[in-house]
């Protein structure tokens, strides 16, 4: 007799487009393999022929997206690519804020392909254009990712917790906090990480200058 029912998947292509779905739809913490193969309608076993784990599968979402988005048009001069692609790296992260979470650890450039890769070395090649070695080209890399994640995980975790009242300040022992009071939701709401960005990026090859 003939099989019945939804053939067993074999396209990592539909296996990708239907976790980028649900992790659309209810976010990335409740994407699990064995959730996403009774989507596709096979068994978790036959899914992990395909990925590892989930940890395996979000990365090749990010490969993908990277491979599928178009580069940015940087500027020519070093410090101002620095900024353009570390700008551009924030804007990528911020549409996907889960991707962040992903990445947070020191070793992952060796984790994703050329095409993920290409705004980390448009910031080394800048910071090197700059006049810095090797070494500190790295180091302002890995400082601007540090606020760069920063930025984007405090954010994506605040708006899933919505707003805090800040009326409790005691004006003795801390009166500049309690006279911003109710207003510091509305203050750190405000986007201000192209202005940071560029006083980090300005401080940090100034610094790596001086220290030659």
């Amino acid at each position: 007799m003939p099989r019945t029912g939804r053939p067993p998947v074999t396209s990592r292509a539909e296996i990708l487009t239907t976790a980028r779905r649900l992790i659309d739809d209810d976010g990335w913490e409740k994407l699990t393999i064995r959730r996403l193969a009774a989507e596709l309608g096979i068994g978790p076993t036959t899914l992990y022929h395909h990925v590892r784990d989930k940890e395996a599968l979000l990365l090749l979402l990010l490969n993908e997206y990277a491979e599928q988005a178009a580069p940015p048009d940087l500027p020519g001069d070093p410090r101002e690519r620095v900024v353009a692609a570390a700008q551009a790296l924030h804007d990528g992260l911020a549409e996907w804020p889960w991707a962040a979470e992903v990445l947070t650890v020191d070793g992952f450039v060796g984790r994703l392909r050329a095409p993920a890769l290409r705004l980390v070395e448009a910031i080394l090649d800048g910071a090197v254009g700059c006049g810095l070695t090797r070494e500190q080209a790295v180091d302002v890399f890995r400082t601007i990712w540090y606020y760069t994640v920063g930025e984007i995980l405090v954010r994506a975790r605040s708006a899933r917790r919505g707003d805090i009242t800040f009326t409790d300040f005691d004006p003795e022992r801390v009166p500049t906090l309690a006279a911003i009071g109710e207003r510091w939701p509305e203050l750190v709401a405000r986007d201000v990480y192209p202005e940071g960005l560029r006083a980090l990026v300005g401080g940090l090859i100034g610094t790596a200058r001086e220290s030659d």
